[in-house]
């Protein structure tokens, strides 16, 4: 007869004590990797994000982790102007519901308080 192992359900919290305690094992190192950036106090906020390439997206944030992949809901992407490629224009793509991997990320920013300003180092003509 096979019989299971456990019988009762393992609880959430086990493995993080299972993970800290290997990483107290290994020398004392923190058990939980901290992030650069505290993304928690954009939760479900529109914000911008820049990605490696050039593009640029629109979104409600729902949810990110430890090296920055997001999840973006109601999402939009700004579309580059045809004769200028590092330009945007004023078209936009509805993409609805994003996953964006943290390592094409380059910027994050709330869209509250953002505004385009002019390029103090480009000459005027």
């Amino acid at each position: 007869t096979i019989r299971p192992i456990l019988q009762t359900p393992i609880p959430c919290n086990v493995s993080t004590e299972i993970n800290s305690h290997k990483m107290a094992s290994r020398g004392g190192a923190q058990a939980r990797q901290s992030t650069v950036l505290d993304l928690s106090k954009l939760l479900n906020k529109r914000v911008r994000v820049k990605f490696v390439g050039g593009r640029e997206v629109q979104g409600i944030l729902k949810g990110s982790d430890q090296v920055v992949n997001l999840v973006l809901d109601d999402a939009q992407e700004f579309l580059r102007d045809p004769e200028d490629p590092y330009r945007l224009s004023e078209k936009t793509r509805n993409l609805g519901l994003v996953v964006a991997r943290g390592t094409s990320v380059m910027v994050v920013s709330p869209e509250d308080g953002m505004s385009e300003i002019a390029n103090p180092f480009v000459q005027q003509q």
